[in-house]
């Protein structure tokens, strides 16, 4: 039963006598988008997102930390996280495929007790967190780019950075459904970049370099064991991305059915494909001296078919760095997008291009904090978005899938969590492990961005006269459009 303070509001979501602050947009309606991408784009979106410059770059990293050539298992721990908690995101995202991903779960899960305290706080830390993960694609990219132009001063590093970011944002100054044609084209040269270090290191592979662990390699107390922490870390890292339809499903061809398959498909897809590059790597290079190079993929290419053709896979390597920076902004500015939308961010973020029909500012403003994110160290930039993301995201999505479940029973679910709640009770405990095994330090940063974050709530919920300092606004906007038939969840 709700308390006296709350108020559910069902009016229609253009309804006037709704002010201005507690309208919610219409899910119906789609924001003004078009759904326009198919099963073939939307899987192209996530793996051209998880497949970006992560493996090239990690893999020493996974090496390192796990000891030896046991490092191809944090791969699979790593997909293990990935599918769980991505059966978390499939079920939620088909039943509300509307633009924003978390911040419509968290916004209608927990609206009942505590307002709009977990999508304010969720916005807030998407705006670091999404471009922080793109700012170690820039990163990785420059990294990469070194090894054909080395030599390169720390203004030349730099400068380059920034002109990636501004390609970025110019060629995703277009409408979605150009934007879904490119990522076809970028998702290919991922995976030919990644196919052509698989089938180079095939053809001058060792198994006796892949598979002679190290003595008690697995037992307790050994290097795997002892590692595990950091690999899942780099593991889970390289697997982010699998969930960025989820944020642009409003713009999806059938959600109920392309949204769970683009999420599952892309995890066992690009799981397979990491597993593959790692035994194929070690099996040319010793683990002790893949363990300390910096372009890995250039080295295998070089010990394999030599120096043109490592110069070659280089630049394939780069394209797909850009690749994974493109899909991520793509879906990514349409959170604060629908944020804005709903009265919970600056108005200014939820307008959408007048002729391309996309969150054009939100678009800027988060390609200007990738590009200073890019200034700083690639390890330091990945350990403070997973603590940061953790701690605010993927632990609270999870428990907003059980509160929605009890909820809304009457929601329309059109994918249903296998196995429910095995997966969600996997999910939770892989997320607080990752989160302690993070380092003080980012933990200490994570915590930090919360506290600044429910101080800024409070702020804003003062002025706009919001929950704790005004009345609950509840609106169930998914299952208020179901019951109407406004438009159906699945077509």
């Amino acid at each position: 039963m709700r308390s006296a303070a709350t108020t559910t509001r069902r009016s229609a979501p253009g309804d006037s006598s709704t002010p201005a602050r507690d309208r919610i947009s219409a899910p119906e309606r789609d924001g003004g988008f078009e759904r326009g991408i198919g099963l073939r784009q939307a899987i192209a979106i996530n793996m051209t997102q998880m497949c970006g410059i992560g493996p090239f770059v990690t893999i020493p990293l996974m090496i390192a930390a796990l000891g030896g050539p046991q490092a191809a298992f944090g791969w699979i721990v790593g997909a293990l996280l990935a599918l769980v908690d991505g059966l978390v995101w499939a079920e939620l995202g088909a039943a509300m495929p509307g633009a924003g991903g978390t911040y419509l779960y968290l916004r209608e899960a927990f609206q009942y007790r505590s307002g709009r305290l977990m999508p304010f706080l969720f916005v807030w830390t998407a705006m670091i967190t999404i471009p922080l993960i793109m700012a170690t694609g820039v990163i990785g990219l420059v990294q990469y780019l070194g090894y054909l132009l080395p030599g390169m001063s720390w203004i030349e590093i730099h400068a380059v950075s920034l002109a990636v970011v501004a390609v970025v944002l110019i060629a995703l100054y277009r409408r979605v459904t150009e934007t879904g044609a490119i990522s076809l084209v970028l998702w290919g040269i991922a995976l030919l970049s990644l196919l052509i270090v698989i089938v180079a290191s095939l053809t001058h592979f060792h198994a006796h370099l892949a598979f002679t662990y190290p003595h008690k390699a697995f037992a307790f107390g050994g290097p795997f064991w002892a590692g595990l922490g950091g690999g899942l870390l780099i593991g889970i890292y390289d697997y982010l991305g699998y969930n960025t339809t989820a944020y642009m499903a409003a713009e999806l061809k059938d959600p109920g059915r392309v949204l769970p398959r683009s999420i599952i498909y892309s995890v066992m897809g690009i799981m397979v494909a990491y597993l593959a590059m790692n035994i194929g790597v070690l099996g040319v290079v010793p683990w002790q001296t893949a363990a300390h190079s910096d372009s890995i993929a250039s080295l295998v290419l070089e010990r394999t078919w030599g120096k043109t053709a490592a110069d070659i896979t280089t630049v394939l390597i780069v394209v797909t760095a850009f690749g994974s920076i493109f899909a991520g902004l793509l879906g990514g500015s349409r959170v604060p997008y629908n944020a804005a939308r709903d009265g919970l961010f600056f108005r200014a973020f939820g307008r959408l291009h007048p002729r391309h029909h996309f969150p054009h500012v939100a678009l800027l403003v988060m390609g200007l904090i990738t590009a200073v994110g890019s200034f700083f160290s690639l390890s330091t930039v990945i350990n403070v978005l997973l603590a940061v993301f953790v701690i605010v995201q993927a632990i609270a999505q999870v428990v907003a899938l059980t509160v929605l479940r009890r909820r809304q029973p009457e929601l329309r679910r059109p994918y249903r969590q296998w196995l429910y709640p095995l997966p969600s009770l996997a999910a939770l405990a892989g997320w607080i492990y990752v989160y302690t095994s993070s380092g003080s330090t980012p933990i200490i940063f994570s915590l930090a961005v919360l506290v600044a974050g429910l101080l800024a709530f409070a702020v804003w919920a003062k002025v706009e006269r919001q929950w704790p300092f005004g009345p609950k606004v509840v609106h169930e906007d998914f299952l208020e459009a179901q019951r109407h038939g406004d438009r159906p969840v699945t077509a």
